[in-house]
C-alpha cells in the first residue's frame, strides 16, 4: 500500500459517514423508514474504512510522487462509489449490483446518468442520497485538481498561491479552507433558491447538484420545479457557479492587493459568456422565450446539462460544442477548458504569422496576463484535445457495437466524457440506461471516471510501469 496516501481516502470516507448520518436524521424526521437501515449500514461501513485507512496510512515523510497521487485519485473514484452504492443496492427497488454501482459512479463523477426511469417512484431520502453523491464527488474533484495540479498546468498553480498553500505541513488547513468555501457556496445557492419560492426539498437537491456540476434532478421534469421566469433566470445565474472558478468569490471578497491578472481566466470566461449571450439572443431566440434558452446555455457551458422539454432540438449540436469547451480550470465543470482552447488558438495564430512576417516577434501571452505561457503547456493542451478525440472515437465505436444507434452513440460519448447529463436539448432525454447491456454499462462507468481524471493520467501511469529503464 505504499503507493497510496490513505489519509486522503480516510477523509472522504468520513464525509460519506457524515452524509449518511444526516440522511438517517432526515429519514427519522419525516418518518421515511423504507430505506433507513441502508443508511445505517453505510454509516458503519464508511466509518470502518475511514478508521482502517487512517491507521494504515504511510508515515514516510518523503515527498509523494506523482504516480502515488494519480493512483490515490483513481482508487478513490472506483472505491468510494462502492460505499455510496450501498443504499441503492439494499433499497426496496431491487437494483442489481451493477445498476447500483452505475448510479453511484454517475453521481460521484457528477455525470447524472440514471437507471431510474421514474424519479417519482423513489422516496425522498434516496433522492437526497443521489444528490449527496454528486456533492461529495464535486468536492473530491476539487481536491483532485489540487493534488494533480503539476500534471495539468504549472501556470494555473501560480494563480492559486494567494488562496492555497502547497506546503505539506498545511495540507489539512488548506483542505478545510476549500471545504468551507464549497459548503458556503452550496448554502448560498440553497438560500437563494428558497428566497425565490422554490420548495426547500428541491432547493436542497438543486444546490448540491449545481455546485458539483451534477445532473441528478429530484423530479422527472424540471418544469415541475421552476414555475416562472424569475425562478428560471436566477437558477440560470446560479448554474454559473460551476462555470467560473470556485475561488472567484473568495478572491473577490477576501484577497488583498488583487489585480486584473489574478482574475484573468474568469475575465476570459465572462467575455466568452457575453459573446454567447449576444449570439443566442440575436440568432437563436426563435420562440421569444429567452429565459429558457439562457438556462440551456448556462447549463451546457457549466456541463450540468439540464433543460426543459420545450427546448428546440435543432440546437443540440451547438450545445454539445459548448459542453466540450467547458468552463474554468478550477471549477467543478468538465470539458476541454476554454483557456486551453484559447491558448492553442493564439499559439497557432502566432506560429502562422511568424512564417508570413518573420521579422516580427510574436509573444505567446494572454491579454490580461503578465507572463507568457510556456511551450510545454501548449503541448499539454494539444495532447488533451488529441486524447479527447481518441476517447470519443473509441467510446462511440464501443456503444455502436453494443447496439446503440450511431447518432446516439456519438452524443452519449461526448456527454459521458464531459460528465454531462443526457437531456432533451441533446435529443437523449428518453434514453434508457437501465436497458443497456452488461458490458455497455461498464464502458460508460470507465469513461465517466476518465472524464474526471483525464486519460493523460493513465498514460503517465503506463509510462511508469510499462517503460521502465
Amino acid at each position: 500500500m505504499k503507493y497510496f496516501k490513505l489519509i486522503y481516502l480516510s477523509i472522504f470516507c468520513g464525509l460519506i459517514s457524515i452524509l449518511s448520518f444526516l440522511n438517517i436524521i432526515y429519514s427519522y424526521y419525516l418518518n421515511l423508514y423504507l430505506n433507513l437501515n441502508t443508511y445505517v449500514w453505510t454509516f458503519f461501513v464508511s466509518i470502518l474504512f475511514a478508521i482502517i485507512f487512517y491507521y494504515s496510512k504511510n508515515n514516510d515523510e518523503k515527498k509523494t510522487s506523482i504516480y502515488e497521487k494519480i493512483l490515490t485519485i483513481i482508487l478513490g473514484y472506483f472505491f468510494l462509489p462502492l460505499i455510496i452504492s450501498i443504499p441503492f443496492y439494499f433499497s426496496i427497488y431491487n437494483l442489481t449490483f451493477l445498476n447500483a454501482y452505475f448510479e453511484s459512479i454517475s453521481g460521484f463523477t457528477s455525470t447524472g446518468f440514471t437507471i431510474f426511469d421514474n424519479i417519482k417512484h423513489i422516496d425522498q431520502s434516496l433522492i437526497i442520497w443521489r444528490s449527496s453523491s454528486q456533492w461529495i464527488g464535486g468536492l473530491y474533484f476539487l481536491f483532485s485538481i489540487i493534488l494533480l495540479i503539476d500534471i495539468f498546468d504549472n501556470s494555473f498553480k501560480k494563480s492559486l498561491t494567494n488562496f492555497i498553500s502547497f506546503n505539506k505541513a498545511e495540507t489539512l488547513k488548506q483542505s478545510l479552507k476549500i471545504f468551507l468555501l464549497y459548503s458556503s457556496i452550496t448554502l448560498f445557492i440553497f438560500i437563494t433558491l428558497n428566497f425565490f419560492n422554490i420548495r426547500s426539498f428541491n432547493s436542497l437537491n438543486l444546490a448540491m447538484t449545481i455546485i458539483s456540476s451534477g445532473g441528478f434532478l429530484p423530479t422527472n421534469d424540471l418544469s415541475n420545479i421552476l414555475l416562472n421566469n424569475s425562478q428560471i433566470v436566477i437558477t440560470s445565474l446560479l448554474l454559473l457557479t460551476s462555470f467560473f472558478s470556485i475561488f472567484l468569490i473568495y478572491n473577490l471578497i477576501f484577497t488583498k492587493n488583487r489585480n486584473i491578472n489574478f482574475f484573468s481566466e474568469d475575465i476570459y470566461l465572462l467575455i466568452y459568456l457575453s459573446v454567447l449571450l449576444i449570439i443566442f439572443f440575436t440568432f437563436f431566440n426563435f420562440d421569444n422565450n429567452f429565459s429558457k434558452l439562457f438556462f440551456s446555455l448556462t447549463s451546457s457551458i457549466s456541463n450540468i446539462g439540464f433543460s426543459f422539454e420545450s427546448n428546440s432540438k435543432n440546437l443540440s449540436f451547438i450545445f454539445l460544442i459548448l459542453v466540450i469547451i467547458g468552463g474554468s480550470f478550477f471549477s467543478t465543470s468538465s470539458g476541454v477548458r476554454f483557456l486551453k482552447i484559447y491558448s492553442l488558438f493564439k499559439y497557432s495564430i502566432n506560429e502562422i504569422l511568424s512564417y508570413s512576417k518573420p521579422k516580427n516577434i510574436f509573444v505567446n501571452k494572454h491579454l490580461f496576463a503578465k507572463e507568457s505561457f510556456e511551450l510545454n503547456e501548449v503541448y499539454k493542451y494539444f495532447l488533451s484535445i488529441i486524447i479527447f478525440i481518441f476517447s470519443l472515437f473509441f467510446l462511440t465505436c464501443l456503444l455502436t457495437l453494443s447496439g446503440v444507434e450511431f447518432e446516439n452513440s456519438f452524443k452519449l460519448s461526448i456527454l459521458t466524457i464531459m460528465n454531462t447529463v443526457n437531456s432533451s436539448m441533446y435529443g437523449l432525454n428518453d434514453f434508457s440506461f437501465n436497458n443497456l447491456q452488461f458490458f455497455t454499462k461498464y464502458y460508460l462507468i470507465f469513461f465517466m471516471v476518465i472524464g474526471r481524471i483525464e486519460l493523460l493520467t493513465l498514460l503517465i501511469i503506463c509510462k511508469k510501469f510499462l517503460f521502465k529503464n
